[in-house]
């Protein structure tokens, strides 16, 4: 099975001590459920969003009132960017 990738596309920052654990699993599956694994693995990536320029979301600069943004801020530092390793 031959994969794909595009030159111009970014790379994101792997974590790697997921990626040392993967491929230690990828070391005890068979032929076939290797094969399996990069297809899934492949289907994450491909369907990674690209994301807009910063540019085209000036227009929301601003709209936020101080209570809105502090609620926000809040929320996103309560709830996102943690990695729980256990949860797999």
């Amino acid at each position: 099975m031959e994969l794909e990738s595009s030159e111009a596309e970014e790379v994101p920052m792997v974590n790697p001590t997921i990626k040392d654990q993967i491929l230690s699993d990828l070391d005890r599956l068979s032929p076939e459920e290797q094969t399996r694994a990069a297809e899934f693995v492949h289907s994450l990536a491909s369907r990674t969003p690209k994301g807009i320029p910063g540019r085209d979301l000036r227009r929301f600069a601003g709209i936020l009132d101080p209570e809105s943004a502090r609620e926000m801020i809040e929320a996103i530092e309560e709830g996102c960017e943690r990695v729980d390793l256990d949860e797999w």
